[in-house]
């Protein structure tokens, strides 16, 4: 039995963040049913997404990874008769979630005000980038600006650099968060009966991974920027140099014990035992020399070959991994990192699988992302016991559209 077996969710995300909350409960069992229609379908759909990814191929395995497990259904918001449908399908849900910008749920007549009315122990997660509180609730905003207004971008980067532009990444941490939040409210609900509505906030949910730049300030009054790959503590900590085309291992010593290994692994270089490397420290405050020594080794051997022989010496260090060698990796195929599923328009596709290993209640990937309104007769038919002529109507009108 899935951990989420028995619940329903109604899903009206789009782009990456949304779309990775409900994906996460996806993995766990729960039924979700994604609403989108051809006025309004998820960004990863259109063609402009082909364009940017370089094909419509690439947008469409992006658009699967984010979609795979969900149902699929075409409800034309626009419409009032649309509304209603969005309605009837809140009265055996058991959770909303929606990442459009605050504001436009109310104004769909789908706010949590209107979908308690309908079913009083709904669960409803509305996130947006700001929060629907606040002098910048209204403001629009991507994963870019998020991450900038977050305080990500600006530690983020080299000291003589401008800050570093945050991604996807912008994105998918803050739908990890509120998956969670989520649950937690599923729990809740368990307890009490209750529902309860959660006003999520991505650039806070970025922010709270940052809880320390926050912490020295209101304690040392110290105002942080970028310092590139340097750490706070930890000498050699950077990434180096290996050979071959932009090939590159990590490397962090963080005790004397594994500085001591690193130098044997490195057959006791004469540096070695130089003044300037004595304890963590000194290390520390001469780390610049310490990573051209380093790189001057690293750079004659391939990134494995440096993480073979470091590890084996009890070193933390590990390749820089390109997205081929992610995929090629052997231990990543053992994990069954990446799950294969059979696309009906493109064939096999691989898609990420949840990164966690339940002993009792596995959460995998059964199901592709749905074609556009692939599961219209199930949800209206079944789920809502529409009659096929009804449906077809709805079709004509483009109620679903």
């Amino acid at each position: 039995m899935d951990i989420l077996s028995g619940v329903r969710i109604l899903d009206f995300t789009r782009y990456a963040a949304g779309p990775q909350i409900t994906l996460l409960l996806a993995f766990m069992g729960a039924e979700v049913i994604k609403v989108e229609s051809r006025v309004d379908m998820d960004h990863f759909r259109r063609q402009e997404a082909a364009v940017v990814f370089g094909s419509e191929r690439a947008a469409a395995d992006c658009f699967n990874s984010l979609n795979a497990n969900k149902l699929g259904t075409t409800i034309n918001l626009k419409t009032i008769e649309g509304i209603e449908l969005a309605k009837r399908l809140v009265r055996i849900s058991d959770v909303v979630v929606d990442n459009f910008r605050a504001g436009i749920m109310d104004r769909l007549g789908l706010g949590y005000g209107v979908i308690r009315g309908i079913k009083p122990d709904i669960i409803m997660l509305s996130a947006s980038s700001h929060g629907s509180t606040g002098p910048e609730s209204g403001y629009i905003a991507y994963a870019v600006t998020m991450g900038a207004l977050s305080g990500l971008s600006q530690v983020t980067g080299y000291a003589e650099g401008p800050p570093v532009i945050m991604r996807s990444s912008a994105d998918l941490r803050p739908g990890t968060s509120a998956a969670f939040a989520i649950l937690a409210a599923l729990n809740y609900r368990q307890e009490t009966g209750e529902g309860q509505f959660i006003d999520f906030s991505a650039r806070e949910a970025l922010t709270c991974g940052i809880g320390e730049t926050i912490m020295d300030y209101t304690m040392n009054g110290r105002v942080h920027s970028r310092s590139g790959n340097r750490d706070d503590i930890m000498a050699p900590h950077n990434c180096y140099r290996c050979r071959g085309d932009d090939k590159w291992v990590s490397i962090a010593i963080s005790r004397d014990d594994e500085w001591e290994a690193l130098c044997h692994a490195l057959g006791n270089p004469p540096w070695a035992g130089d003044e300037r490397f004595t304890d963590q420290f000194s290390r520390w405050q001469h780390h610049e020399e310490l990573d051209e020594l380093i790189e001057a080794w690293t750079i004659n051997h391939t990134h494995y070959e440096v993480m073979e022989t470091l590890q084996g010496a009890g070193v933390a260090a590990t390749p820089s991994s390109s997205n081929e060698e992610l995929f090629n990796d052997p231990h990543c195929r053992e994990r069954e990192c990446f799950t294969p599923v059979q696309h009906p328009e493109e064939g096999e596709l691989y898609v990420l699988a949840p990164p966690w290993k339940f002993s009792a209640t596995p959460a995998r990937v059964t199901a592709p992302a749905p074609l556009l309104g692939e599961h219209n007769g199930y949800v209206l038919g079944e789920l809502l016991g529409m009659p096929e002529e009804e449906i077809t109507r709805l079709i004509a009108e483009e109620v679903l559209y």
